[in-house]
C-alpha cells in the first residue's frame, strides 16, 4: 500500500494505520528528515527478521538503528554521560545518528547480542508522530538504491515499486533527500564524527 501522509500536518487516521500495522507486526518505508527508511516495531521479533531479510543480510550483521520520539526513554536502550547528552540534546531532533554503548535490555529486543546502538530521533513530523503513537521506538535501516551511481531513492512511488511485494505500507511523505544523517560515535565517551551527511558539526562537537 502507498499511503499519501502531509509531513507538516500528518492525518491522525492514517497515523493511526501505519501504528496498527506496526503493531501486528507489519513492516511500513517511511521518510525521515534525511532518507526514506525500513522500520518495524522494537517489539516484533519476526518484522526485525523480515527487514533483515529484505536487506539481504543476518540480523546482527544488519547494524539497525532505533527512531526514538525524544531522548527522555534512552536509558532503557543505552548507557550514555552527561556530556553526550548535552550534545544529543543540541542536535536532536535533527539530521544525526549517535551511536552509544548498548544496554543489556537492547539485546533482549533485538534477540542477539548487540553492544552498540544508533539512536536517530529525526526532524519529521510523520515519524515521530508514529513513534509518539506507538509508544516505543521503531527499529529502522536505510532504503539504499540498486543503482551504482545513486546512494539513495528519493521517489516514494518508486520505492513503492520495489519493495510493495515486502512490507505492508510505504508511506508517500514527499521526495526524501538523497544524503544521509551524520553519524557520531560516543562510545568511547567523548563525539566523534565517522560520517559526515546532512546534520552540521561545526559548534556541535
Amino acid at each position: 500500500m502507498l499511503l499519501e501522509i502531509h509531513p507538516a500536518n500528518p492525518d491522525e487516521r492514517k497515523i493511526r494505520k501505519v501504528v496498527d500495522c506496526l503493531n501486528a507486526g507489519g513492516v511500513v518505508v517511511f521518510p525521515t528528515d534525511t532518507v526514506y527508511a525500513i522500520g518495524a516495531s522494537l517489539m516484533k521479533p519476526k518484522a526485525i527478521e523480515q527487514m533483515a531479510k529484505i536487506k539481504g543480510v543476518r540480523a546482527e550483521k544488519a547494524n539497525f538503528s532505533l527512531i526514538c520520539y525524544d531522548l527522555s526513554s534512552l536509558s532503557e536502550f543505552a548507557t550514555v554521560d552527561t556530556p553526550v547528552f548535552k550534545v544529543m540534546k543540541k542536535a536532536l531532533p535533527g539530521p544525526y545518528t549517535f551511536i552509544l554503548n548498548a544496554n543489556n535490555k537492547i539485546s533482549r529486543y533485538f534477540g542477539y547480542t548487540k553492544r552498540t546502538v544508533g539512536i536517530r530521533v529525526p526532524d519529521n513530523n510523520i515519524i515521530r508522530t508514529i513513534v509518539r503513537d506507538l509508544g516505543h521506538p521503531i527499529i529502522t535501516t536505510s532504503v539504499h538504491d540498486d543503482d551504482e551511481i545513486l546512494d539513495y531513492t528519493t521517489d516514494p512511488s518508486v520505492i513503492h515499486e520495489r519493495y510493495e511485494k515486502q512490507v505492508a505500507i510505504v508511506i508517500d511523505g514527499g521526495y526524501g533527500h538523497n544524503e544521509a544523517s551524520t553519524v557520531i560515535d560516543c562510545t568511547e565517551g567523548y563525539p566523534q564524527v565517522i560520517r559526515e551527511g546532512i546534520g552540521p558539526t561545526e559548534n556541535l562537537i
